[in-house]
């Protein structure tokens, strides 16, 4: 499973399709807050997370999850070195600057989490 946490309702919309189409379990959220409430009880095999989140910054919620954090791939439309180090900084091993093109984000999930995949 793969969750996103997104706020542009479109963007969040477009990849929950793109990561379907490619046999990937999706969960989606609108804030880091919404996704902590839903007490999910599967961990996923990687979050997609939106930088600009509103409340808490996509960057600031997986530095909170702490070692029990799964791999992440971070996206912005915000391409500056402030954007770049919050991710880092958070332990962030993908970011993508939207807009992407799919290969990208299908990629860039096969980097930070190896030997994982789609459901079958």
């Amino acid at each position: 499973m793969i969750v996103i946490v997104e706020d542009d309702a479109g963007m969040g919309r477009a990849l929950q399709r793109l990561l379907r189409v490619s046999g990937f379990d999706i969960l989606l959220f609108g804030s880091a807050e919404a996704y902590s409430h839903a007490n999910c009880m599967r961990v996923p095999y990687c979050l997609v997370l939106d930088v600009q989140l509103p409340g808490i910054s996509g960057p600031r919620f997986y530095e909170q999850l702490g070692y029990r954090r799964p791999p992440a791939v971070f996206n912005t439309s915000h391409d500056n070195p402030e954007t770049r180090s919050a991710v880092a900084c958070a332990g962030g091993q993908e970011l993508l600057i939207k807009p992407f093109v799919a290969k990208d984000l299908l990629d860039a999930i096969s980097r930070v989490a190896p030997g994982g995949g789609p459901a079958p």
